[in-house]
């Protein structure tokens, strides 16, 4: 995942899937924090099905896919942190108080990992905190 960087997330629009690259704004382990605007597409599919999955791909190839519930964070201290921590958040959003910013958290339900060609996915133990 600190290789990767950048995941694609997958959500669901009705019934059909819509997959975009994302840039965490934090990540706790295996809990991933993504920033995000009211009027992207995202925030309506979120809303109606808040079942998600994170998908890291190296320049290896390897794999970490994370099956998450998304939620809004709205711990202050939290958005706080997150906020001080991104300079590209308050380049272009000015302000916490900016009323377009949602954070989301995703919490994973199921992570998995795959090398390059071993051709199947491996469960990755984790607890939620």
């Amino acid at each position: 995942m600190t290789k990767a960087k950048f995941p694609m997330l997958a959500t669901m629009d009705g019934d059909q899937a819509r997959v975009r690259p994302v840039s965490p704004v934090r990540t706790d382990r295996f809990t991933v924090y993504i920033a995000n605007l009211r009027r992207y597409e995202k925030t309506a599919q979120l809303a109606a099905n808040p079942k998600a999955e994170l998908c890291y791909t190296d320049d290896d190839h390897h794999q970490v896919r994370i099956t998450a519930v998304a939620s809004i964070v709205t711990d202050a201290v939290l958005l706080k942190e997150i906020w001080d921590a991104n300079p590209l958040l308050r380049a272009y959003l000015r302000t916490p108080e900016n009323p377009e910013l949602i954070i989301y958290r995703f919490e994973p339900k199921d992570v998995s990992y795959m090398r390059e060609w071993a051709l199947e996915y491996h469960v990755v133990p984790f607890k939620n905190d």
